[in-house]
């Protein structure tokens, strides 16, 4: 994982909160994806203003101990693959 690397949403994805059932959702083109609570709060930090390294020490101090920076960097691997994020 770079730890310089500031994501961010694509441009033709947004990050929506579903009152109704209570869960974020990443709303694209043709596409909605349910995301699971640390999916959510992951991609909420994403705005382009945290580096990578930023945002694993907000979720730190939420969750001391857990092996974050991995978890973390994986998720977000994944996330650009998918090209939800940039």
């Amino acid at each position: 994982m770079n730890t310089e690397w500031r994501p961010t949403l694509a441009a033709s994805i947004r990050l929506r909160h579903d009152r109704v059932r209570d869960k974020e959702l990443l709303v694209m083109p043709e596409r909605v994806v349910v995301l699971n609570p640390e999916a959510g709060r992951i991609l909420r930090l994403c705005d382009g203003s945290r580096t990578t390294t930023q945002i694993v020490e907000e979720l730190t101090a939420d969750f001391p101990g857990a092996p974050l920076a991995d978890d973390v960097g994986e998720f977000l691997g994944r996330v650009r693959d998918e090209g939800w994020v940039r």
